[in-house]
Parts: structure tokens; C-alpha cells; sequence
């Protein structure tokens, strides 16, 4: 496994440190924490499917471990983060990358899908890090909430989604400074599309993968995943208060303040055209969260079968 070295020191940057991950099974999460471990951490790899889990962390290196959970189960995490704690004696660093995604329009969206989507990324969040709190403020660590371009930028058909991102971001920024004084820091990073199972089951949801790809550059694009996370954790290891992973972000910061009023002129025609093809399609499936971690959430979230 290669190692990312810093410095003149020729060790790996991350180097003793214990890296936590959730929503580690696959994607953004899987590959952060290849790339922490890359760098020298040891990885606890967290999410709900135990083989992908155990997949990830062997790639991780022998010490990495895994452990299955609903972020949304506040019991189950401090039970989790008790566990990481006795095993590893420490946590330096906290990925709290969790989250599902459903599109379509509000009036047709499944009700309990839309809520499933804001509870899991948004509440999860803030279980999560409540949870690592106590060791983080013990090793004076850092934590990164992973949020979304959509924090920024209003999509039609993801409300959801945007609600929840901008939720993150919100979350983070008022906890940060709260936190500043025990040492604690903690970063919001941006990420557009990324080649993720996530994005990939969006793009098959009746005309919203159309309505992406007809975004004007560099909004439509879809980044791979490895330069993508290799900027978040540059900015872990910098304890960055914010992380592009496009470095294009940034600049939408600016005009944040004009970019609802030019979303909706724009994309108000598009929303109509989406909303009657979902709804023409009468596909039940059209408005759950997505691809296979979505799949995996509506099976943790679903009641027992008596």
C-alpha cells in the first residue's frame, strides 16, 4: 500500500493517527479510508453492509477493523464509538460521510423516503459526531462533515438532498467555533458529482440523469473519485476549515447569495418536464434513495418482519 509521505521526515503524514469513516462500505467513504490508511492511518471503517465493510478494511492494512451501524441509532453509535475507543485507545480523525439520496418532485416523492434522506444525512451527522465527541476533544482531533455542492446550489428534484447538505453545513460551522477552545477542529467539505454508486443510480432516475447532463460545465461533469478524496484528505490533514474537491467551488461561494434566483429561472422548465416523466413512468421505485447504499439504508430503516 502506498503511503503519501510529508515533509523531509520520510514518514507517512498520518502516521499513529486512528481514523474513523462512516458510510465506509463504499464509495466516497471506501475510498477515503483506502486513502487515510494510505497515509498511515489506522482505519475504523463504519456502515451496513458488513461484507463491503470487511472488504474495505482489508484493504485498509492488518489493523484496520469495521463495524456495522445506523448512523441514525444513537445507542448503536456510542456503543460503536465505545468499541473503536477500547480497541484503538484514541480517535484523531472523524469522516462523517454517511448519506443517501432520493430524487423527484416533492408532490410525487415518497414521503417517508423524503425524511429517510434528511434523518440519515443531516441527524446522522449530528449523532455521529456527538457520539466521537468525548474522544475527539481527548486527542485534540479533527473531524470533517462531508457536505455537498448542493449545500450551495439548489437542485429541483433533490430537495431533500440540498436540505439536509445545507443542514451539514450549518451544523458545522456553528459547532466549530464551539469546539475551537477544546481544541477540536472541524471542516465542511464541497464536493459536485462523483463517481460513486450514489451518483450512478441518481443518473438512472427517469430524466434527472438527463436534466444533470444537460448542466452547463463544469456543473454537469462527473469527477472521479481518487483526485476527488485525495483533496479531502489533503484538507484532513491540514485540518482545514473548508475542503474542494473541486477546486471550482470555491468561487460559488461568492455568489451564493444570486445562485437560488438564477437556479430556479433556469431550471423551472426542466422541473416540469422531470416531474411529468416520473410521473408517466409510475414507478414506485422512482423516488427512494438510490443505488446499492440506498438500497442497504431501506433495509436497516425497514420494521422487523414478525
Amino acid at each position: 500500500m502506498s503511503a503519501r509521505r510529508s515533509g523531509d521526515t520520510g514518514a507517512p503524514s498520518l502516521r499513529g493517527k486512528v481514523a474513523v469513516v462512516t458510510g465506509g462500505a463504499r464509495g466516497l467513504g471506501a475510498e477515503a479510508a483506502r486513502q487515510l490508511a494510505g497515509r498511515g492511518a489506522t482505519v475504523a471503517v463504519l456502515g451496513l453492509e458488513p461484507d463491503q465493510l470487511a472488504a474495505v478494511a482489508a484493504g485498509c492494512g492488518p489493523d484496520a477493523a469495521w463495524w456495522p451501524v445506523d448512523v441514525t441509532d444513537e445507542a448503536a453509535l456510542t456503543a460503536v464509538a465505545a468499541a473503536v475507543v477500547e480497541r484503538f485507545g484514541r480517535v484523531d480523525v472523524l469522516v462523517v460521510n454517511a448519506g443517501i439520496a432520493a430524487g423527484g418532485p416533492l408532490v410525487l416523492a415518497d414521503p417517508a423516503s423524503f425524511d429517510r434522506v434528511v434523518e440519515v444525512n443531516l441527524l446522522g451527522s449530528v449523532r455521529t459526531l456527538r457520539a466521537f465527541l468525548a474522544a475527539l476533544i481527548a486527542s485534540r482531533g479533527y473531524a470533517l462533515q462531508i457536505a455537498s455542492l448542493a449545500a450551495l446550489t439548489p437542485m429541483p428534484g433533490m430537495a431533500a438532498y440540498c436540505a439536509s447538505k445545507s443542514g451539514v453545513e450549518a451544523f458545522a460551522h456553528s459547532v466549530a467555533a464551539e469546539l475551537e477552545h477544546h481544541g477540536v477542529g472541524l471542516g465542511v467539505a464541497y464536493l459536485s458529482w462523483v463517481d460513486t454508486d450514489m451518483v450512478r443510480g441518481a443518473d438512472r432516475v427517469a430524466r434527472l440523469g438527463e436534466q444533470r447532463a444537460k448542466l452547463p460545465f463544469p456543473f454537469g461533469r462527473t469527477y472521479p473519485a481518487g483526485p476527488s478524496v485525495a483533496r479531502l484528505v489533503d484538507g484532513i490533514e491540514r485540518r482545514s476549515r473548508h475542503v474542494y474537491a473541486q477546486p471550482w467551488i470555491r468561487a460559488i461561494l461568492v455568489g451564493r447569495g444570486v445562485v437560488p434566483f438564477a437556479v430556479r429561472r433556469v431550471a423551472a422548465r426542466r422541473a416540469a418536464l422531470t416531474e411529468r416523466a416520473i410521473r408517466d413512468a409510475a414507478d414506485p421505485q422512482a423516488t427512494l434513495p438510490v443505488g446499492p447504499g440506498g438500497a442497504a439504508d431501506r433495509a436497516a430503516a425497514a420494521p422487523p418482519q414478525p
